[in-house]
C-alpha cells in the first residue's frame, strides 16, 4: 500500500521515494492523496504523487469499498452523497463518518480528488485541450475545473500544462493513450492469461500480450487495449466516440486488470496456507480481475458453468452474433459489442438471468452486499452457488469461491486464493 507523507513546515506532501528530506517530526502519513489534500497539503511538484496508483486499502470495511466502486462508477456526478448513501442502505452522516474514520476524507472530496488527479494526468499526458479535460474528467463546467484545480495544486489548468516535462507526452497512432499506474508487483502475464481464458468471442481478445475488447458508450461504439507499459504501469490505449466522461472509461478499464486494489493485507494472511502460500510466493504480482460490463461476466459465468468448454464458446459467439451491437472494421475478431439485458431475456440458458436484471431484481453495480449480490443470483433459475461466487468474485467481493470443495480456513480472503487456484491450474 503506497503511504504519502505531507509535511507540516511546507505544506507539501511526496509520494515514497520523493528526495526531499524534512525532519521526522514534521511529517504526517496518509493513505489517500485525497485525505492529504483535505487536510490542506498540496502535491509535491517533483514527485508528482498524482501519476502514482492510490487505491483504497484493503483492509478497509467491504461497505467503504461498496461506496469507493459507486463514487468510480460516477454516482457523485449527477446526485449527491445522501443518494449514494441510500443506495447503500445507511444515512449520509454515517457514510461520511465512516469515510472519515477510514479514508480520511468525505465521498465528496474523495470523487473531487479523483478527478483532479484525473484530469492532472491528462494534462501531462494528453495533447487534448482544456474544455475537453475538463470534461473527461468528470467536472459539469470549466468554472467548477478550474476551482478545482485550483484547490487541490494551487495552478490553473493552463499552467500545470505548461509545466509538464517533454517525456510524459505520450505518443499515439490513433486513439487517446493514457497510463493506468499501480503499485508493485504487478503480473501482467498472469492477468492477461486469466482473461484470454475467459475472452468471450466477437467481444475480447488478447494477442502478443494485449488485451483488446469492444464496448458501448450511450449506443456508440468503442475500443480499448491495454498492454504493458513500464515498471509501475499499464498503458490504455482508448478508441472513444467522445471524450466526455472519460474518467469513468479508464477506472473500469483499471478495475477490469485487476489495479482498482492492492491486496496487502490478503496476500501477508494467506501467504501461511500450505496450499495458497507457495502459489503466492510464485506469483505476488496477482490480483483479482475485475469486469468491464457486469452482465457480461455473469452470463459468461453462466454458460461456463452449464456447458463444456467448446459448447460454452459456440452458445457464447452466438449470442453475441445473434443479439450484440456490430462494431464493424476493428479487426484482432473483435465484431460485437456485448448485448444488455433487455436483449437476451429470452435466449438459450440465460434468459432468466437476463429477465431477474432487467427488472432489477438483480443488481450487478458494485453496490451490493455480497452475501445479498450471492443470494440473489442463487436465486435465479439456472445459476448455480458456483457461478453466483464467479460473478461476485469479479464484482469486487473479497471473500468468493467458485468452487465446488470447502475453503472456510482461507476466509475472508478467498477470491485472491481463487485467482491463484485458477491460474496453477490452467
Amino acid at each position: 500500500m503506497t503511504t504519502y507523507s505531507a509535511v507540516r513546515t511546507t505544506g507539501i506532501y511526496c509520494r515514497p521515494g520523493c528526495g526531499a528530506k524534512p525532519l521526522a517530526e514534521n511529517v504526517r502519513t496518509f493513505e489517500l492523496p485525497a485525505a492529504a489534500e483535505a487536510a490542506g497539503y498540496r502535491a509535491c511538484l517533483r514527485c508528482r504523487p498524482y501519476r502514482v496508483a492510490g487505491a483504497v486499502a484493503d483492509d478497509a470495511p467491504e461497505l467503504v469499498c461498496r461506496a469507493v466502486q459507486l463514487i468510480i462508477a460516477g454516482v457523485l456526478d449527477e446526485s449527491g452523497e445522501a443518494a449514494l448513501s441510500a443506495r447503500l442502505g445507511l444515512s449520509a452522516r454515517h457514510l461520511r463518518r465512516m469515510f472519515h474514520e477510514h479514508l480520511g476524507v468525505t465521498p465528496d472530496q474523495f470523487a473531487r480528488s479523483r478527478r483532479a488527479h484525473f484530469a492532472r494526468r491528462l494534462l501531462d499526458d494528453s495533447e487534448l485541450g482544456i474544455a475537453d479535460i475538463a470534461f473527461a474528467a468528470g467536472f459539469g463546467s470549466l468554472r467548477q475545473f478550474n476551482r478545482a484545480m485550483q484547490e487541490v495544486f494551487r495552478a490553473s489548468p493552463r499552467e500545470l500544462r505548461d509545466r509538464r516535462r517533454r517525456t510524459d507526452r505520450l505518443v499515439a497512432d490513433g486513439g487517446l493513450v493514457l497510463r493506468l499506474p499501480y503499485t508493485p508487483p504487478y503480473d501482467w502475464d498472469a492477468m492477461s492469461a486469466f482473461l484470454a481464458e475467459r475472452a468471450i468471442p466477437g467481444v475480447e481478445s488478447v494477442e502478443d500480450g494485449i488485451y483488446r475488447r469492444t464496448i458501448a458508450l450511450d449506443g456508440d461504439p468503442g475500443l480499448l487495449e491495454i498492454g504493458p507499459g513500464g515498471s509501475d504501469h499499464l498503458l490504455l490505449r482508448a478508441h472513444l466516440p467522445y471524450w466526455e466522461g472519460v474518467i469513468h472509461v479508464v477506472d473500469r478499464a483499471a478495475r477490469l486488470v485487476g489495479l482498482d486494489a492492492e491486496p496487502v493485507l490478503a496476500k501477508t494472511l494467506l501467504s501461511g496456507d500450505p496450499v495458497i502460500g507457495p502459489l503466492i510466493a510464485a506469483r505476488p504480482g496477482v490480483r483479482v480481475p475485475g469486469a468491464w460490463g457486469p452482465f457480461e461476466v455473469a452470463v459468461q459465468a453462466v454458460v461456463r458453468d452449464q456447458l463444456p468448454g467448446d459448447d460454452a464458446y459456440d452458445v457464447l459467439h452466438k449470442l453475441v452474433a445473434v443479439h450484440g451491437m456490430p462494431v464493424p472494421g476493428l479487426g484482432h475478431s473483435l465484431t460485437h459489442a456485448f448485448p444488455g439485458p433487455r436483449v437476451l431475456t429470452e435466449a438459450e440458458l440465460v434468459g432468466p438471468l437476463a429477465q431477474e436484471v432487467a427488472a432489477g431484481n438483480v443488481v450487478l453495480d458494485g453496490g451490493e452486499d455480497a452475501e445479498a449480490l450471492i443470494a440473489s443470483l442463487e436465486a435465479v433459475p439456472g445459476v448455480s452457488t458456483k457461478a453466483a461466487h464467479q460473478v461476485a468474485m469479479r464484482l469486487g467481493a473479497r471473500d468468493a469461491w467458485p468452487f465446488d470443495d470447502d475453503a472456510e480456513r482461507l476466509r475472508p480472503w478467498r477470491s485472491l486464493a481463487a485467482v491463484h487456484r485458477v491460474l496453477s491450474d490452467s
